[in-house]
């Protein structure tokens, strides 16, 4: 099991040397951040990444995301050239070293949480989301504004995508990510790369859109799209683990005796009510996520994947990136692995 930190560039608030810093760390997870999305990343690009990263004393084998255009996800005539940009944009990673791509279908938005710096009992902030208020926000205000949403995106764009959705249902999404994965999977076998879809977080519709990454059944249906380890599967702790619906530590058991976890994202969630959750520490007891049970299925299947701590508290007075500060994630790796340690010994 490889130990890695999101990281968001130079503009991020935690640096490399602090990461480096963590005990048991391997490397990063990132992104080149100022290439329009469904344009090609250029491979000089990837590479000074990458080297500005190993020259830190870290690694970069894993892309968390190659955003996938939204005409790709509607399924519109310009989707041809767009998925040509994305394969090529996959040579160039595989050329560059990388091994796994993490990526997701939701339509529209990334991520959704009703609130950024919610106020625990310790006195520390969370990301949360409660049903009733999520339930009154209005998507096409312009108003909306989350980490990891595309901020390029006018309130006029917003509308326009609306619109468009409005013709695309579950059945269709799956139609054109379907058309999507046919064509990106044998490049990315080629390549070297391993895709590795994010589930739908949540793992439920918002504002009307579709999602359909968000259970068992349709993990199924995901890896039977195209027979191969190449076509895998971010799992996510807390975006499936935020619906009682789902049981975490049965789906790592299941898709890591499958060889098709290329990736692991751990974080935990308490849930309130079906529908409405709170971030809440990596520990066990302080959420409804058995994070013990999820690494005893890893490294019962042998686990030699990349892993990275996800979405922390704010602590110790720290500000920054909302679920991306450096102190509670860091406590999460340590979690992390003194539970691999303890199992292995």
């Amino acid at each position: 099991m490889k130990l890695t930190f999101r990281w968001y560039g130079e503009d991020d608030p935690v640096k490399l040397e602090n990461i480096r810093q963590i005990p048991g760390m391997t490397g990063v997870v990132s992104a080149i951040y100022d290439i329009p999305v469904g344009e090609t990343w250029p491979l000089d690009k990837i590479i000074a990444l990458k080297e500005n990263v190993n020259s830190k004393g870290l690694e970069l084998e894993v892309i968390e995301s190659v955003p996938v255009p939204e005409a790709i996800k509607l399924g519109l005539p310009e989707r041809d050239d767009l998925i040509e940009n994305y394969k090529a944009t996959i040579r160039h990673l595989g050329q560059a070293g990388v091994k796994v791509v993490c990526y997701n279908f939701m339509p529209v938005f990334d991520w959704t949480r009703s609130h950024l710096e919610h106020e625990l009992e310790d006195g520390s902030n969370t990301l949360v989301y409660y049903k009733n208020q999520v339930d009154k926000m209005d998507p096409l205000s312009g108003e909306l504004s989350l980490p990891g949403w595309d901020e390029s995106y006018s309130k006029d764009d917003i509308k326009s995508l609306f619109d468009a959705y409005k013709s695309v249902d579950e059945e269709k999404l799956w139609e054109n990510l379907t058309y999507f994965l046919k064509t990106i999977i044998p490049v990315a076998e080629e390549a070297g790369v391993k895709m590795a879809i994010h589930p739908d977080d949540p793992p439920w519709s918002i504002f009307g859109l579709p999602r359909i990454i968000t259970s068992e059944a349709s993990l199924d249906r995901l890896i039977n799209i195209y027979d191969s380890e190449y076509n895998g599967i971010t799992l996510c702790t807390g975006s499936l683990g935020c619906s009682t619906k789902n049981d975490v530590v049965a789906l790592t058991e299941k898709y890591a005796a499958m060889n098709r976890i290329n990736f692991m994202h751990i974080r935990n969630v308490k849930i309130i009510e079906e529908g409405t959750f709170e971030e809440a520490a990596h520990m066990a007891s302080m959420g409804s996520i058995n994070v013990p049970g999820v690494l005893k299925a890893l490294h019962k299947h042998n686990f030699k994947g990349y892993v990275r701590p996800d979405h922390g508290r704010m602590i110790w007075g720290e500000t920054g990136k909302p679920g991306y500060g450096l102190y509670d994630r860091a406590l999460g790796s340590q979690y992390i692995l003194g539970i691999w340690d303890s199992i292995n010994n």
